[in-house]
Order: structure tokens, then sequence, then C-alpha cells
């Protein structure tokens, strides 16, 4: 997952703490602050003063009722049913408050748009810094369809046999289908020792299988580097946060210790994305100040971002491996190092997450993570559900992983050493 620390507030953020602000004041003291007729929400077809939005990129024709000015008055008429006749008595009005507002990011249709509780913010600002309770897996929507994105190395999900790319069909005996990816999250975390099981569909099971995990404290470093016994330097990149530059800077003082060092191996194998900043400033190691990754804003508008600082590893021959489970910030940096043929790319084609998310942080400990801009490769290229194909395709296959065999990382070391056949 590509996201930005915003610098500033934009308008339609601004909009949603208005709405914040103003249905807070409502919990406290009833709706008859809201009169008939004073809040209408424009349709598609009001004049060109409306205050509504556009409804974009549908690909079919737009239902009638989203054409029609709607009265905000449907809004509590709909809270005050369920006040009055959910079989539940007592349920929290915060929780409808917050149920709302997830409502209004999942109506956007768009996986990556997520809104936090303040509970759900924490979890995510943790995992983001690699540490926080759970299997250590990331997840996603892919096809409709809740998938493990990438089973992070050395934890509950990667030791319990999770893949990238297995289908999550329920957890705890809860079918997953239309389920939410904030929903599956809440479901899947928990405390560490407690256990969840997921039910699992991958291409070769004839039917579902039940894996029981154990959850745990996960700690994760986001890079490690390590030296073959022939002087080759292999980088795992596991996520981009604030640690990556400054471990990829220690790795590269290490290299630069060694001599004869052959080449370099990128494992971005399994790696999920993380900040954009990170991966752009990782890419400009190899790329130096040229552009390694564009954004297409809402307005049309790009940003170039073009790497800064020291040229210290474009001199290595490099190989970067990727799979299924590489995506976002891993598909930046492998789709840089391609377009500017300073690297050989091997193994499957990436997951295509081209998209970067804009985290703002709410009065209250809440949080809402939206997609602002489509990014392209330095040669203009999006991978939004397509990826990026490797130069050599090569899979690591259910045989292999059971014998512990690499073939990825056995082609990577052939080219590498000059070996290479085809």
């Amino acid at each position: 997952m590509n996201f930005k620390i915003p610098k500033k507030i934009s308008i339609w953020i601004v909009i949603i703490l208005l709405v914040v602000f103003f249905a807070g004041g409502v919990l406290v003291g009833g709706n008859k602050y809201l009169q008939k007729g004073q809040a209408v929400i424009r349709g598609t077809e009001a004049d060109t003063a409306s205050t509504g939005g556009t409804v974009e990129n549908t690909k079919a024709k737009i239902p009638d009722y989203l054409k029609k000015d709607v009265d905000f008055n449907l809004f509590w008429d709909v809270w005050s049913l369920v006040k009055e006749k959910y079989y539940k008595k007592d349920i929290p009005e915060t929780q409808l408050f917050y149920g709302a507002l997830s409502g209004i990011v999942a109506s956007l249709g768009d996986p990556y748009s997520v809104f936090f509780t303040p509970k759900d913010t924490k979890e995510f600002q943790d995992e983001i810094k690699g540490n926080f309770e759970g299997i250590g897996a990331e997840i996603g929507l892919k096809d409709n369809r809740l998938t493990i994105v990438a089973p992070l190395p050395d934890t509950p999900a990667a030791q319990a046999g999770l893949r990238a790319n297995d289908f999550i069909v329920a957890i705890d005996g809860k079918d997953t289908t239309g389920m939410t990816l904030d929903r599956a999250v809440g479901l899947i975390r928990g405390k560490s020792g407690t256990e969840v099981t997921l039910n699992i569909f991958r291409p070769g099971f004839s039917q579902p299988k039940d894996f029981k995990i154990k959850r745990a404290v996960i700690t994760v470093k986001s890079l490690t580097w390590e030296f073959t016994n022939d002087n080759i330097a292999v980088i795992k990149i596991r996520q981009f946060n604030d640690n990556t530059e400054p471990l990829l800077n220690d790795a590269i003082i290490d290299i630069s210790k060694k001599k004869e060092i052959k080449g370099i191996i990128v494992d971005l194998r399994n790696n999920p994305g993380g900040y954009l900043d990170s991966a752009i400033d990782v890419a400009g190691e190899w790329v130096g100040d040229k552009l390694i990754v564009s954004e297409k804003m809402r307005n049309g508008d790009s940003i170039e971002h073009k790497g800064a600082g020291p040229i210290r590893l474009a001199g290595y021959k490099t190989v970067v491996l990727v799979n299924k489970g590489s995506a976002s910030g891993s598909e930046i940096l492998a789709g840089a190092l391609k377009d500017w043929k300073l690297a050989t790319i091997v193994g499957t084609k990436t997951f295509g997450k081209g998209s970067v998310q804009d985290l703002t942080n709410l009065k209250d400990g809440s949080s809402i993570k939206l997609t602002i801009a489509k990014w392209f490769t330095p040669k203009g290229t999006s991978i939004e559900d397509e990826g990026i194909k490797p130069d050599i395709e090569i899979d690591l296959t259910e045989e292999d992983y059971n014998q512990n065999k690499d073939p990825q990382m056995d082609k990577a070391l052939e080219i590498i050493n000059g070996k290479q056949t085809n």
C-alpha cells in the first residue's frame, strides 16, 4: 500500500470533518437541530451550483436514484428505525456513528479507501511501524474475493503455510463473501496467544482447507541483508517504512566494505508496499535524479517524483525478485529499475496495485485513508490490476515450496554469476 501524509488538509477532508462536528452535536442533542429541508444532497443532474459531487468511472448507466436530490432527513429516518426496531437494545450511538462514517468511504467501491476507528487507526499505525498483534499477513480484495497478498516471513501466517494469492473463504466460520477489508482485519487480528481459523482455497486444492493459526506479537524488520559464499549481496525488503532507507544505508556501507561483490539481488517477494517516499528513496540509490514514479491526480495534473542523493548501487549488476505478493511500493521500485534497464526482473507477475492513498488523522483518533491518485512507471505505464511482468518468468510451485527449493533465487544467482541459461 502506498500512502502519503498530507501537508495540508484538502477541501474534501474539511467537508468530512464538518460532517463529523455536526453529527457529533446531533448525537448529543437529538435530531431537533435538523429541520425539514435544511440539508439537501444534490443529485448528479443538479445545476452547476450544486455542492454535490459527480459519479465517475462508472461502467454502467447511473441509476435514477443517484440522479435525484436527497433530503438528509432520510439519514435520521434510518437512524431512528435502527434504534427503535433492531432486536438488540442499547446499541451505542457511537457505534452507529462510526459505522455511518465507514459506510461513506465503503460506498466508493475502492478496496484501498478505508475509514479507521480510533482502535483501527492505532493498529494500522503499529503495523506500518512493524509492530502489531495478529498472524502476520497482508490481505486485500482481488476479483471481489478476500485474498492473502503477502504472508510475512517468520510469522504465524507463514509458519501455518499461507501463501500469496490464497483466497480466504471464511474466518472462524464466518463467510467472507461481501466482507469489507476492515471487517476481515478486525476478525483476523487479536490478542497474542489466541487462535483464529482461516478457511483457505488455492489452485490445486480440491476444496477449501482450514488453517488454524495462533496469533502473536508481530515485529518485522523492514530490510535485512546477507552475503552468499560467492560474494553476492542479497537484500530482502519486507515493506517500506521509516526504517527502510536507514537500514538500506547500513547495508550499502556493509557492501562497500566487501571486495569483489559480483552483484545484488533485491528480494521483493511478498512485500505489500508501504510509504511512497520510502520506496522512492530506495529506488534513488539506483536511479539517481531520474524519474522514479509519477502520480496522476483527480484533476488530471501529474506530479513527478525523482530520486535524490547519492547513486551508490547503479554500478552493481542487479536482479529483482517479485511475485504475486509484491504490491504497491514494491511495484514502484521494480517498475523504475525495469524501465531504466538497471535490473533484471525475475519471478512471476506482481499484484497490480497502481494507486496512492492519503492518510488523514482526525481529532478523535480515527483516520481516513483515501485513494487520491494513480501512479505510473517512468515510461508512463499503469500497472493497476495488470501488475509488472518480469523479464524472466519463473514460478515457485507448491512442490518447490514443500521441498525447500527456490528456483527464482536460483535463477537470480545464475544471472549474477553470468551462467544464465534459457
